[in-house]
């Protein structure tokens, strides 16, 4: 595992669970301006910064009515490859 984990990484070390990621996605879908949002093993993420450094998740997410799939899998896609802050 890299220095710097990603969330994907974390997921898939059994660090996060779905259920989190699901949790980052729905809070960023609420409000777009969430900053950090705090996820087991003393992480954090800052989610609106993890979205507007996605190139395809803010392209997609500017688009005129983009669905409801489309914008789940575009932020989710956006949280797993961001890189949590340890605290």
């Amino acid at each position: 595992m890299a220095e710097q984990p990603t969330i994907g990484e974390l997921l898939r070390a059994n660090v996060f669970s779905e259920d989190d990621v699901h949790a980052a996605v729905d809070a960023y879908l609420a409000d777009p301006t969430t900053r950090w949002l705090r996820l087991p093993g003393s992480y954090e993420l800052d989610v609106a910064d993890a979205v507007a450094s996605n190139i395809a998740a803010r392209e997609t997410l500017r688009r005129p009515r983009p669905t409801e799939p489309v914008k789940r899998r575009v932020v989710r896609s956006a949280i797993l490859r961001a890189r949590p802050e340890k605290r």
